[in-house]
């Protein structure tokens, strides 16, 4: 990593109008998203940093400030800055706000009900900017809180970013933190939409429920730091004793 290879991206288009520690700040992104550093590694030191791309502490500071706050660096006072990693513990407090009434926040389990490779329906092509001719992976869970089956989701996943994912065996109940170590695709903001229906047959069966029972439709598409669509899911939740809590800062 020089200063040429830096100075180079300040001559660029794409960023030559932005302020400098902006500039700064998406040029470190780029490299996390190379992997530079892996999630969890630290950065170097301001100091380093500032001296590696021929800019003041104070920009580096500047810039590193914004990628905290947009969560794609962690910093740890008195320790340093990392690159943010998707942990079980993470997923449960920014990805799953499904909760039992009266109880606090717990992470479910998930038991994987089938994977297969399939062409995308126009509603999956229209959320993940696919065409006909493209591939996703359709991966069918249910969720467990409780011992209690509480949520029924459906994943798809473009088949080009997460090549052979639908022949492994090993894919675990998270799958943010797997998307990240496993296929180099960090979730860097989700958009969900919220919405009621009622049970069909095959819910009932799959939630062990009666047809008919209210449930909620939670639609979520997914976009990686580098700005790709990397996954949409559909989420069918029961409401008999379960609620969708979202918290905002």
């Amino acid at each position: 990593m020089s200063s040429s290879q830096f100075d180079h991206k300040l001559g660029g288009p794409s960023l030559a109008f932005q302020p400098l520690y902006q500039q700064v700040g998406e040029y470190i992104k780029q490299l996390i998203v190379e992997r530079r550093w892996q999630p969890g590694e630290m950065l170097p030191s301001e100091f380093k940093l500032a001296d590696e791309f021929n800019v003041s502490q104070g920009t580096v500071r500047k810039a590193l400030t914004l990628l905290t706050d947009t969560k794609i660096v962690t910093r740890r006072q008195g320790v340093g800055t990392f690159v943010s990693e998707h942990t079980a513990q993470d997923a449960l407090f920014r990805f799953f706000p499904l909760q039992a009434d009266g109880k606090g926040a717990d992470l479910p389990k998930a038991e994987l009900l089938s994977k297969e490779r399939v062409t995308p329906s126009t509603v999956v092509q229209k959320a993940l900017s696919l065409s006909a001719k493209d591939k996703v992976i359709k991966l069918v869970r249910r969720r467990i809180l409780d011992n209690e089956f509480c949520m029924l989701e459906t994943v798809y996943l473009p088949a080009k970013l997460f090549t052979g994912i639908n022949t492994r065996e090993d894919i675990p109940h998270t799958l943010y933190h797997f998307y990240q170590t496993d296929y180099n695709q960090t979730v860097f903001k989700t958009r969900d939409s919220i919405k009621a229906v009622l049970a069909s047959e095959s819910d009932a069966d799959a939630l062990h429920i009666e047809k008919g029972t209210p449930l909620l439709l939670v639609t979520r598409v997914t976009e990686s730091i580098d700005g790709k669509l990397i996954e949409y899911r559909e989420s069918k939740c029961r409401t008999d004793h379960y609620h969708y809590q979202v918290e905002l800062d």
